[in-house]
C-alpha cells in the first residue's frame, strides 16, 4: 500500500512537470493555420512568444507573434526598434479587436511615449501582415524586409486596454521590461530588462529632481518673498529665507536638468522637443536671475526699479513655466496616477496658502494704512519700510 502510494505521487509529479514543461515552451505549440517555423523564443514576460523562418536569399523573415489570455478589450503589439531599446522610436505591428469586434492588425510607427498607435506605414517593408484569434490567444502573422539585411535588431513587445477602439497607455510593472535582442539568422535572443530598468531608474531620478527644485522649492522661495517681508520681525530673515530656498531650487534644478541631456543624448528617435525646450528655457531664465543677484542696483539706485520689474517677471516666468514642464514630465514618464495627484495636491496647497496669505497680507497692510497713514496704492508699504521688492526700497521704486 505505502508502496503504491510512492509510485502514484511520484507519477503525478512527473505529469504536472512535463505538463509544465508543454504549456511554458513555443517549441510545442501547433499552429491551427498548420504554419511551421524553424526558431521561436519564450519572451520572458507577458506571456509572450515569437516563432519566424528566416530567408537569407532576400532578407525577409517570416514571423508569428503569439500573446496568450487575451480579451477582447486589449491590444498586443511586438516591434523592432532599429536604434534605440524601449517602445519609442519602434516599428511596430499591431493587433486588437476593432469596433465591429472583428480581429485587426496594422502597422504604427512610434515616435513618443505618449503613443495612442496610430495606423502608418514603417521604415521598413512589410510585404504580408495578418491576425487571427484563437481561444483566447491573439496570433499576428507578417514577413518583413529586415532593413539592410540586419538580421540582429532589438524587438519590444506590449499590450495594453483598448477604449473606443483605439489604444490606450500600458501599466507599467512588467511592462516597462518587455525588451531584448533578436538575431534572426543564429536563433539567440536576450532581454534588455536590466538596461530598461536603469533607463527608468535615471527617468524617475530626473523628474523627482525637478519636480523638487522647479516645481516645489521655487513656488515656495516666492511665497516666502511677497508675504513674509511685510511683518517687520520677519526682516531680514524673509530675504535669507528666500535666498536660500530659490539657490537650493536651482542647484537641485541644474542636477535634474543635466540628468534629462544625458537622457535625450540616449534616447535616439524619441521625440519629446516641447519638455526640453522649456527645459533649456527654464535653466537659461533661472541661470540669469542667479547672475542678475550679482547687478542688483542699491536701494536708492534710480534704476533699481527697472531691475525689481525684472526680477519679478522672470521670476513669475520661470514658476509658471517649471508646473507647465512637470505636466509634460508626467506625460512622458508616466508613472503611477499617485505622483501626479500627490504634486497636484501641493500645487493646490501652495496656492490655497498663497491665497490665505495674500488676504492676510492685505488685512495687515491696510490695518497698518488706517492707523499710520500709510498709501493704499502701495500696499505692501508700511511708513517706506519693507518695500514690495524686500530689499527696503524707496517708494517711487518699489512694484506691486
Amino acid at each position: 500500500m505505502d508502496k503504491s502510494w510512492k509510485i502514484a505521487l511520484f507519477s503525478c509529479l512527473l505529469i504536472s512537470l512535463f505538463a509544465s514543461a508543454y504549456a511554458q515552451t513555443c517549441a510545442s505549440y501547433t499552429f491551427s493555420s498548420n504554419r511551421l517555423y524553424s526558431k521561436c523564443n519564450d519572451l520572458p514576460y507577458l506571456n509572450s512568444y515569437l516563432h519566424w523562418n528566416y530567408h537569407p536569399t532576400n532578407g525577409t523573415v517570416d514571423i508569428a507573434f503569439r500573446h496568450t489570455n487575451v480579451d477582447t478589450s486589449t491590444w498586443v503589439a511586438w516591434a523592432l526598434n532599429l536604434n534605440g531599446t524601449g517602445m519609442a522610436g519602434s516599428q511596430a505591428l499591431v493587433a486588437l479587436h476593432n469596433t465591429s469586434g472583428l480581429p485587426h492588425a496594422y502597422t504604427s510607427s512610434v515616435s513618443g511615449y505618449g503613443t495612442t498607435l496610430a495606423e502608418s506605414t514603417l521604415s521598413f517593408s512589410v510585404p504580408s501582415l495578418s491576425v487571427e484569434y484563437v481561444s483566447s490567444d491573439m496570433l499576428i502573422y507578417a514577413t518583413l524586409v529586415l532593413p539592410s539585411n540586419r538580421t540582429s535588431l532589438n524587438q519590444v513587445w506590449q499590450a495594453g486596454p483598448v477604449s473606443g477602439g483605439t489604444p490606450g497607455q500600458h501599466p507599467s510593472g512588467n511592462n516597462l521590461l518587455s525588451t531584448g535582442t533578436v538575431d534572426f539568422l543564429s536563433g539567440n535572443t536576450s532581454s534588455n530588462s536590466g538596461g530598461v530598468a536603469s533607463q527608468m531608474r535615471k527617468r524617475n531620478t530626473h523628474g523627482i529632481l525637478n519636480a523638487i527644485s522647479w516645481g516645489i522649492l521655487l513656488p515656495v522661495g516666492a511665497i516666502i518673498a511677497r508675504y513674509l517681508k511685510t511683518f517687520k520681525s520677519a526682516d531680514p530673515a524673509w530675504f535669507y529665507l528666500h535666498v536660500t530656498c530659490q539657490s537650493a531650487a536651482y542647484i537641485v534644478g541644474v542636477a535634474g536638468w543635466a540628468t534629462g541631456l544625458k537622457l535625450g543624448s540616449d534616447s535616439v528617435g524619441i521625440q519629446y522637443n516641447t519638455h526640453r525646450n522649456i527645459g533649456i528655457t527654464l535653466f537659461c531664465l533661472g541661470t540669469l536671475q542667479v547672475f542678475a543677484l550679482l547687478l542688483r542696483p542699491k536701494k536708492d539706485h534710480k534704476y533699481r526699479l527697472y531691475w525689481n520689474i525684472y526680477h519679478w517677471g522672470v521670476g513669475y516666468a520661470v514658476i509658471i513655466l517649471s508646473i507647465m514642464n512637470i505636466f509634460k514630465g508626467f506625460d512622458i514618464l508616466n508613472p503611477g496616477k499617485s505622483w501626479k495627484r500627490a504634486y497636484i495636491g501641493i500645487i493646490i496647497a501652495l496656492g490655497s496658502i498663497a491665497c490665505i496669505l495674500e488676504a492676510f497680507t492685505w488685512f495687515v497692510v491696510l490695518s497698518r494704512k488706517k492707523k499710520n497713514g500709510s498709501d493704499p496704492k502701495y500696499p505692501h508699504v508700511s511708513n517706506g519700510e519693507n518695500g514690495v521688492n524686500g530689499y527696503g526700497g524707496t517708494r517711487s521704486q518699489q512694484v506691486v
